[in-house]
């Protein structure tokens, strides 16, 4: 099998740009032939192309490891829905936090927002599957658009959507028919050549849908509106936004990234943090300078401030001196000799 090496542009949705992922260890990890591996797939996901008879689905494969494995997916999130599938062996995986070993039939449901990792640090032998969908959401207070030729009818298909959006029940144990069903996925998988089974690949799944709805309908699982209400979203971005401080934001940036109103995103952020954005912008970058300052000597506090996502050094300073009644320097001197720990 072919594996995607392209470069694929990034995609837009509701006005944001995403960059799928690309699995880089999985692929690296088949290149030595450490395990086998087998997907259908868009985007920048690996695998053999899937065309425009399945738009919405952006990954269906397998791997099988059957020999100790080197590698892991470390944290991540997907352009849509996933269901991963444990046929046989056990894998370390891990969901917003709550890590657990998976054993045979269990099923996992990751929605776009959650963050997961599969190894510990490196994934378990076994066959694993996964089934992406792309709902055209990003963040849990947005409504699920499923692809047209999902065909469960409009009271089964909300049902579905209903209990997937308004709880958050991540790992199910299954029966003998999901696992029939992902052992027929295999089969239309390795048969493919240049999309041949997309009608059976997008039959297989409805029936995943069908038997997952079954599945959680016995699981008589507390429904929660809640967890789709707009705070959520903004709470999701952020938690996000530590790793992206050094972007040049803007609070209608910020907004759009979180999925919601400029109004409404100012209202949550002021709930969750007592701080208007542009100000918990700022004090993030703050704690994060900090910690640069102490743990990287060796840099300017012009690099410092720009690794902070301050436009000026200048700027950096005075926004610094107003908060700490010290400029960075003086900083970095006083606390040179402390523990970080000790006073961040």
């Amino acid at each position: 099998m072919k594996v995607n090496t392209q470069k694929i542009e990034p995609y837009e949705a509701d006005g944001v740009v995403y960059h799928a992922d690309t699995c880089l260890p999985l692929i690296d990890a088949y290149k030595r032939k450490k395990l086998k591996f087998k997907a259908l797939a868009r985007h920048t996901y690996p695998g053999d192309r899937l065309d425009e008879n399945t738009l919405g689905l952006n990954s269906i494969g397998y791997w099988d490891a059957n020999e100790p494995q080197d590698w892991g997916l470390d944290w991540h999130r997907n352009e849509g829905i996933e269901f991963h599938f444990l046929e046989s062996g056990t894998m370390p995986y891990a969901q917003e936090n709550k890590e657990v070993t998976l054993t045979p039939n269990h099923l996992t449901i990751t929605r776009p927002w959650e963050a997961h990792k599969v190894g510990n640090p490196y994934i378990g032998m076994g066959k694993f599957y996964w089934v992406i969908i792309d709902l055209g959401v990003r963040r849990p207070h947005q409504e699920w658009i499923w692809p047209d030729w999902i065909s469960l009818t409009k009271k089964d298909l909300s049902r579905l959507t209903k209990i997937l959006r308004h709880n958050e029940k991540s790992i199910l144990k299954t029966d003998q028919k999901i696992r029939d069903c992902f052992k027929r996925i295999n089969f239309a998988i390795n048969t493919d050549k240049n999309s041949s089974n997309a009608s059976r690949v997008r039959l297989l799944i409805n029936y995943l849908l069908i038997l997952i709805l079954d599945l959680l309908n016995n699981e008589n699982i507390e429904l929660n509106e809640s967890l789709t209400d707009s705070s959520r979203s903004v709470e999701y971005f952020l938690k996000e936004l530590d790793k992206n401080l050094s972007e040049n934001w803007t609070i209608e940036q910020m907004s759009q990234s979180a999925g919601v109103g400029l109004t409404r995103f100012t209202h949550h952020c002021k709930q969750l943090t007592n701080l208007t954005p542009m100000r918990y912008l700022t004090m993030r970058r703050l704690e994060m300078s900090k910690k640069i300052l102490l743990k990287n000597e060796n840099l300017t506090i012009s690099e410092v401030a720009y690794m902070s996502g301050f436009t000026t050094s200048q700027y950096f300073s005075t926004v610094f001196k107003k908060h700490e009644k010290c400029s960075p320097n003086e900083y970095r001197k006083t606390h040179r000799a402390l523990p970080i720990s000790s006073h961040l």
